[in-house]
């Protein structure tokens, strides 16, 4: 070791202690530990950038400084060059320090904004796990900033005027002004009181059910009676009373929920002695004993806890889906203090009450002593108790106002694009209601003013009283010709408004519930390493998954494991981890033991098998080469203190578990094991790490954690002979900038140290580089004064913090690098295959380096070698204005904002499957040039997203990328993600699926139309921001080619058939109501009218919504191109609408004039024929959807069938009552040849050209589809005909 100037000893209010980073800016990674220099930029902050104080709020635009603070590799042809960065590429963005401590007049100078480019960053807006903030840019290129307001974060600008007083063991006193709430929670909608108005209202908000509620109101006026009034509001009752049932019984659930939470109970401290309390009656300010392996009632900053040390260890699962173990810590001040039996007094300063779980700033004046506390301070609700006795703590934030229910917001609701399609429909059939209604009201005034002399006189209509008496001569219901013409037109309304149909949007809701239940059950989509079953977390867009047409996806934990493994490392510019040199960990031990010397022998869970490099070993062991070997020393003893992993040992104290909030760092700290240093103790203060089996105790002075500015960690350690050092690791761009080269000694292995890195990038591997340097006494004693004032700021303590780093991370030694594996998933590239020639585009928007990103992009097939790669790495913005200028004339690359749908539909005909039924396994696409779209593949980094993105270079970016098959974005922020989903999604009406692990993917998985979230190993935030999760991005392919285009074809005929079984029925009604004087009367029934689409219709549909198949599931995957029918929308267009409704006019023709021809020379009464129109146009409509079921079952026979059968039971009951007009009415028709004979007519007559149609169709012109379903019938068939020997 070296030696250095003896440590500054700390004051006594003051020990050493480990200290968090509390960003204030809007980080989204689960914790802040460092990931890799290839990280997915989960941690991309987002700063408010004023031109100056007076014009503060001008804009209210916020933009990544990500650009600003990052550096790219440098390669000095003059290492003086490299000398000249003294400082951290970071300083040259804050201002300069004094060598001394400041006095406290001189603070505020010292600790002014951070300036930028004469721009003065003023404050941050914070985000939660949500994650919903983020930039979105419109056609013009200029940013606007959206939030979501379910997910937003307040300001989070901390000040001593606009905080939150907490006196210790004082609940009284600390909410004397009663603005705190109470600890009871409350998860629930309604109450028994607000129930029935709060739900009609949300009910209500669908303007389809205001239609029939107007409708249902004008049947209740006297001229407008055409049904019963009871009978007209059945169907809005039917549809309103389902819906609340179903809210009323999910809102029961979260009564039971929260009566079960709230009287939970915890010991509080009670007249000086722990007593039992339920957790509704707990109050801030109240101090909390917690138990191992109990739930966290509310928000408490820990005072003291079973370890001596202070720590304890603390799952956030239910907080935020992350399964490894955090630590938290209870200030020295306070761990030993006793709690019962003694007086309490202290007073802690916190912010107010906010969403970001991540974050928490507050001071505590205890005994004396005032002190900073932090995130690592914190423990919050639902969080669990873990491998520690007890800890005791005092609640600062209870019940509503606790972190977790400010995060119980749920994901922004979506709308299925269809859905959106049928507003379109919806509209055009109102417009045919308006017709019909018009020529009827039109047709009774005409008749009105054509029979005006004898309205006193026809039989069956009459405008006076004719009986003696008081009423003689008095009008009889009539209100002269223009109002019964207005009332005729408002009665037809009523007569007609099945017309647009209640009854789909139920029936819609019931078949995407049978969907979500056979996609969930489906067991190729359950994935046995994590035990995980598909999940359905939104039910409103399931056929949106058969209509994608681009998918944005993660790389680290999405298309790869993210299980790190430790491959390589560079140390002293040689590389070391080669697979010749690689020995079993066993192995290599033993040989060692042969040798005489000592070895570490622990094994761990976490790598049980790792294997480690022979020459490095020798290395470590080796008396010569004394500088190399101390590179070496140096790097492992890095890689083993610079990291926030918690070593946990198991009971045989020779197996030792890491837990880590990294999966990088757990592989890092794990290779540093194998080769000898184990990392085996960890409090607040100090680390022990065993080498070669002796142990060292080193005193942690302070940790600057990783952020995405700064893109590294360093930690500063003293060891036992007060020596001190900065030990650092970060991203390349990072690092190389603050590293100096010494050119005296002949440093030369600078080079050879990135050559190393380019190597392992183009393998695929992530990287880090490692650093360390010793510290002078009197940087230590510069740094510890801005590290103790900077920790207990209470304002701008993230940018104090950072500038304190600056000062220790500047001048550091380069050890070396380091390269971990991140294997791809299982079936990934095989998955990206079939997509792609399903006709979607897959795009990579990543954190990693280009490099890794490309290598990885490759191995997953996602890029060919034969493809032309279009790299954009622009600094400025004229810059990546010329290199998108000139790769578009290179490749002739147009402008497409004015033809991109006419473009996308050729596409989309170029790669229709067709195959030749002989031999049913040949696909051919049709002969377009798609030369361009075919061989180029777009590599852009986000330092250039970040000029393009926020000025008019969207468009430019947009033409270019669309005419590319693959697009790889590279260093790209989580903000970033979303811009580039929303540069898709605002400029075309294709669909897009975003699919992540992490929280960094949240923004994206949001701003999609669809959102997918894989259960990995980056917690559950993006499932909880999803609309579907499962467990490994292959089964997108099954999700998407499957399922997706079942419930494209399902939802598609399931809409178009309820406009025509509607329509079809109230046309019939038309024509009747043509050929009766324009009376508005009917034939039907009340009951048969409310009926029919509520009962006689319904079930068929939703059977056939839910089980019917089109094609077989290996069909689907086999011919992947079957998946552009939806590209094509060939389920459901306009032109399919309007063939619908043409059949439909046909169709009700038949309905109506077949009987009168039937029965013109016979006596039929007005009921008799109303029974018949009734049965008639059920079995009609049945036989119609017969016709289109492509896979029968016994539910689907049950379905149809049973519906016909249940229709004519209705009518028995219904004929059976006397009071009824129609009474007895079907027991004389189906006596008579004639009634069966009618039936039979109209079913051929009204089927028969649609059947001519469909066979034509098939014939002459067939659909993908169709020809795939032929060939699976002769397939079939073939295998059931008998060999013939």
């Amino acid at each position: 070791m070296t030696s250095g100037e003896p440590l500054l000893p700390f004051s006594d209010s003051e020990p050493p202690k480990r200290i968090r980073r509390i960003s204030s800016f809007d980080c989204l990674c689960f914790d802040e530990s460092l990931t890799s220099s290839n990280f997915d930029d989960s941690h991309i902050n987002e700063v408010e950038v004023n031109e100056d104080k007076v014009k503060e709020e001008e804009d209210d635009d916020f933009a990544s400084l990500e650009f600003a603070f990052s550096r790219k590799p440098l390669k000095h042809s003059n290492p003086l060059a490299a000398r000249r960065h003294f400082y951290s590429a970071d300083l040259q963005y804050h201002r300069p320090f004094p060598l001394a401590c400041p006095t406290q007049a001189q603070k505020k100078l010292v600790w002014g904004s951070m300036e930028l480019a004469n721009r003065k960053i003023t404050h941050s807006a914070p985000l939660g796990q949500s994650g919903a903030s983020y930039m979105v840019h419109d056609q013009l290129g200029k940013s606007q900033r959206v939030r979501r307001k379910s997910m937003q974060f307040d300001d989070n600008l901390f000040n001593e005027n606009d905080s939150r007083l907490i006196y210790i063991d004082d609940p009284r006193r600390t909410n004397e002004k009663y603005e705190f709430t109470g600890n009871e929670i409350c998860t629930s909608k309604y109450t028994i009181l607000t129930f029935l108005p709060k739900n009609l209202f949300i009910q209500f908000h669908r303007v389809a059910y205001l239609y029939f509620l107007a409708i249902a109101a004008l049947n209740q006026l006297p001229p407008l009676a055409v049904f019963g009034r009871t009978v007209s509001l059945f169907p809005l009752l039917l549809v309103l009373s389902v819906t609340a049932v179903k809210d009323g019984y999910e809102d029961w659930r979260r009564h039971r929920s929260d009566r079960k939470e709230n009287n939970r109970e915890a010991l509080v401290l009670q007249d000086g002695v722990f007593q039992p309390k339920r957790w509704k009656n707990i109050e801030a300010g109240e101090v909390v004993k917690i138990f191992s392996d109990d739930t966290i009632p509310c928000d408490m900053i820990l005072l003291s806890t079973s370890d001596t040390s202070g720590i304890a260890y603390i799952l956030t699962m239910n907080l935020d889906g992350e399964s490894n173990l955090k630590t938290r810590y209870a200030r020295q001040e306070t761990v030993t203090t006793e709690f019962e039996g003694f007086p309490i007094s202290g007073m802690i300063r916190c912010e107010q009450p906010n969403r970001n779980i991540y974050e928490f700033t507050a001071n505590m004046e205890f005994n004396g002593h005032k002190f900073p506390l932090m995130q690592s301070n914190i423990v919050l609700r639902g969080c669990q108790l873990k491998n520690t006795e007890w800890v005791i703590g005092v609640v600062v934030y209870a019940g509503q106002e606790t972190k977790a229910m400010l995060n119980s917001a749920t994901s922004p609701a979506k709308r299925s694009k269809l859905e959106s399609y049928m507003n379109r429909e919806t509209f055009w059939l109102s417009v045919f209601l308006f017709v019909m209604c018009l020529v009827v009201a039109l047709g009774m005034g005409t008749w009105l003013v054509r029979h005006k002399e004898q309205l006193d006189s026809l039989p069956y209509y009459r405008k006076r009283y004719f009986t003696m008496g008081k009423e003689d001569s008095k009008l009889y219901k009539y209100y002269g010709i223009p109002m019964e013409t207005f009332f005729s037109f408002l009665s037809s309304i009523i007569v007609f408004q099945i017309m647009i149909p209640i009854s789909l949007y139920i029936t819609m809701e019931l078949v995407r519930l049978g969907q979500s239940y056979f996609m969930i059950e489906d067991k190729h989509m359950y994935d046995s390493a994590s035990e995980s079953r598909f999940q359905c977390r939104s039910l409103n867009i399931n056929e949106d998954l058969g209509q994608i047409r681009y998918i944005f996806s993660d790389k680290t934990g999405t298309l790869t494991e993210n299980k790190m493994e430790f491959r390589r490392a560079s140390i002293f510019g040689k590389d070391y981890g080669n697979p010749e040199h690689a020995v079993n960990l066993f192995q290599e031990t033993s040989a060692a033991a042969s040798r005489g010397e000592s070895v570490c022998r622990r094994k761990w869970k976490l790598m049980p098998e790792i294997n480690v490099d022979s020459k490095l070993m020798n290395l470590l062991y080796s008396e010569s080469n004394k500088e190399e070997r101390l590179t070496a020393h140096n790097f492992f003893l890095t890689l083993a203190a610079c990291n926030t992993v918690i070593p946990i040992l198991h009971n045989d104290a020779e197996t030792i578990n890491y837990q880590g909030e990294s999966p990088d760092e757990q592989a890092l700290v794990s290779a540093a094991s194998a080769y000898g240093y184990t990392l085996c103790e960890r409090t607040s203060g100090h680390i022990v790490i065993d080498i070669h089996g002796e142990k060292l105790r080193l005193e942690v002075l302070g940790l600057h954690e990783f952020d995405s500015v700064r893109k590294r960690m360093s930690v500063v350690i003293k060891f036992p002979d007060n020596s001190v050092k900065v030990l650092a690791k970060g991203a390349d761009t990072s690092m190389f900038s603050i590293i100096t080269t010494d050119i005296e000694s002949g440093d030369g292995f600078w080079h050879e140290t990135q050559d190393h890195l380019i190597q392992y990038s183009l393998q695929g591997l992530r990287t880090l580089v490692i650093a360390a340097r010793d510290l002078t006494a009197a940087e230590l004693e510069q740094w510890q004064c801005k590290y103790k004032d900077a920790s207990t700021s209470l304002t701008e303590r993230v940018a104090k913090l950072r500038q304190t780093a600056a000062l220790i991370e500047s001048n550091l030694s380069l050890l070396g690098a380091t390269a971990i594996e991140d294997k791809l998933q299982e079936g990934v590239p095989e998955a990206i295959e079939s997509l792609r020639q399903a006709g979607i585009k897959v795009w990579v928007l990543t954190g990693d380096k280009q490099e890794t990103a490309i290598s990885i992009a490759l191995s997953c097939k996602l890029l060919t070698t034969e493809m032309q790669q279009i790299v954009i790495n622009g600094t400025s913005e004229a810059e990546c204005r010329d290199l998108l200028a000139d790769a578009k004339v290179k490749y002739g690359v147009k402008g497409k904002n004015g033809n991109l749908k006419l473009r996308i539909d050729v596409e989309s005909n170029g790669s229709r499957l067709s195959c030749d039924i002989s031999s049913c396994e040949k696909l051919h696409t049709d002969s377009i040039d798609e030369k361009v779209t075919l061989s180029l593949a777009l590599v852009i980094d986000g330092n250039s997203l970040v000029y393009i993105l926020e000025n008019d270079l969207a468009s430019e970016l947009f033409d270019l990328a669309t005419a590319c098959r693959v697009v790889l974005c590279c260093r790209v922020a989580p903000l970033q993600k979303a811009g580039i989903v929303d540069l898709i999604k605002s400029r075309t009406d294709d669909m897009t699926l975003a699919i992540g692990d992490g929280a960094n993917d949240v923004s994206m998985i949001q701003m999609a139309d669809v959102g997918v979230g894989i259960c990995g190993q980056e917690g559950r935030q993006a499932v909880m921001a999803s609309d579907f999760a499962m467990g490994q991005f292959r089964f997108l392919e099954r999700l998407l080619l499957v399922h997706g285009h079942w419930n494209y074809q399902r939802i598609a005929y399931l809409v178009l058939y309820n406009f025509y079984r509607n329509a079809v029925f109230v046309l019939m009604l038309f024509w009747y109501i043509l050929s009766t004087a324009f009376s508005t009367t009917s034939a039907l029934t009340d009951w048969s009218s409310v009926l029919y689409s509520v009962i006689y219709t319904s079930v068929p549909t939703i059977i056939i919504g839910v089980y019917d198949k089109d094609l077989s599931h290996k069909t689907l995957l086999q011919y992947p191109k079957l998946y552009g029918a939806g590209h094509r929308h060939e389920a459901y267009n306009m032109r399919l609408f309007w063939i619908t409704m043409i059949d439909t006019l046909w169709q009700s023709l038949v309905l109506f004039y077949v009987p009168l021809f039937t029965y013109k020379e016979g006596t039929i009464d007005i009921w008799s024929l109303g029974s018949l129109w009734t049965i008639a146009v059920v079995v009609l409509v049945n036989i119609h959807l017969a016709m289109d079921i492509q896979r029968w079952a016994v539910i689907t026979h049950a379905a149809v069938w049973g519906s016909i059968i249940i229709t004519y039971a209705c009518l028995v009951v219904l004929d059976s009552i006397p009071i009824f007009p129609n009474y007895w009415t079907i027991y004389h028709l189906v006596g008579s040849p004639k009634y069966w004979i009618t039936i039979l007519l109209i079913i051929v007559i009204g089927i028969l050209p649609r059947f001519l149609f469909k066979v034509v169709q098939q014939l002459f012109w067939p659909s993908d589809i169709q020809i795939a379903r032929e060939a699976e019938i002769l397939k079939h068939s073939s295998y059931d005909q008998p060999k013939v020997k």
